[in-house]
C-alpha cells in the first residue's frame, strides 16, 4: 500500500500506518513533508525544540531532521518496536520526502478522511517546515 501525505494529519495517519503494519501489511509512505501537525506555530517549535535539546548533545538523544525520518520516528512511537512482532512491524514501514521515480507509475491512495482541510482547526504546520526549523534541510 502507497500512501501519499500531503495534508494529512501525521498522528491520525501514524494511527493507520501502525496497524496496517501490525497486520502485515508493506506501506510506503510518501510527500512527507507535505504531512502536518495541528497547533500554532509557536506551541508546535517549542514542543520540538525542547525535545531536541533534552540530553547532551554528543551521547543524544537525538532527534531526526529529515521529513521522511521525522515521520517514520513518529510512527516507531505507535508501535511495540521493542518486542518482536513490533520490530517487524516498524521494518515494513518506508517513507519517503517526495515520490520516488520507482514509485510513479504505482497506484497512490490517499486518506481523506485524515486531511487537515476538512478539520475546523485552521492553526497547522508542514513536517518540512519543522524540519528546517530543527536545522534540516
Amino acid at each position: 500500500m502507497i500512501i501519499d501525505a500531503k495534508n494529512l494529519i501525521l498522528g491520525r495517519l501514524g494511527t493507520f500506518v501502525a496497524k496496517q503494519a501490525l497486520l502485515g501489511e508493506e506501506v510506503k509512505v510518501v510527500n512527507c513533508q507535505d504531512a502536518v501537525i495541528v497547533g500554532t506555530k509557536k506551541t508546535v517549535l517549542a514542543k520540538y525544540k525542547q525535545k531536541q535539546q533534552m540530553g547532551v548533545p554528543k551521547k543524544g538523544p537525538f532527534q531526526p531532521k529529515t521529513p521522511d525520518r521525522f515521520v517514520k520516528r513518529t510512527f516507531r512511537g505507535m508501535l511495540p518496536y521493542k518486542k518482536t512482532r513490533g520490530r517487524e512491524a516498524f521494518e515494513r514501514i518506508k517513507c519517503f520526502r517526495t515520490v520516488p521515480e520507482t514509485l510513479k507509475k504505482e497506484k497512490i491512495t490517499t486518506l481523506d478522511q485524515f486531511n487537515v482541510l476538512k478539520t475546523t482547526n485552521i492553526n497547522f504546520l508542514k513536517i518540512g517546515d519543522i524540519c528546517k526549523y530543527l536545522g534540516g534541510k
